[in-house]
């Protein structure tokens, strides 16, 4: 299993349900990452989608604990081994975790890859983060972009794997 997502230097995600800063830079980079895959989403990152409709392209697969959640174009599983079942035939590159920051951390030991874009800013009152990566023993950062700059932010994406 593969996961994306964009942090701060503090390792944020975001803040009050919504991306930190807007990088149309990073838009394509995950649209490039996701696209005819299968994203692993909760609910919420759904709903911050536009519209709150699934990503085009993409199987929207989410992860929810609602039992009578439903929404048109996704598919819902309401547990982790629901997920497991539904995810097991696929190759493990083709699913990607997404989001949000309770999804990342329930899928956390399953994740073998993670490509992050590392913003280089703090957001002060951001409520949602990510394990620092590069504080643990088992992953370690395999590639590193060119310093990229938008909107007056500067941020670069980087390839995380974990040691087998």
């Amino acid at each position: 299993m593969q996961a994306i997502a964009a942090v701060d230097e503090n390792w944020a995600l975001g803040k009050d349900g919504r991306l930190l800063v807007h990088l149309p830079g990073d838009l394509k980079y995950y649209k490039q990452r996701t696209l005819g895959r299968h994203i692993v989403i909760g609910r919420k990152t759904l709903d911050s989608f536009p519209g709150g409709r699934p990503l085009p392209g993409r199987d929207n697969i989410v992860l929810t604990g609602r039992a009578d959640f439903a929404r048109e174009g996704c598919r819902v599983c309401h547990s982790l081994e629901e997920l497991e079942a539904m995810t097991q035939a696929l190759a493990s590159e083709d699913v990607i975790v997404s989001g949000g920051a309770s999804v990342y951390r329930q899928l956390m030991q399953q994740i073998d890859v993670f490509y992050i874009t590392h913003i280089l800013r703090c957001f002060p009152g951001a409520d949602a983060h990510l394990e620092n990566l590069a504080g643990m023993k088992d992953m370690q950062m395999t590639w590193r972009s060119e310093l990229q700059e938008e909107n007056g932010t500067r941020y670069y994406f980087a390839r995380y794997e974990r040691y087998k």
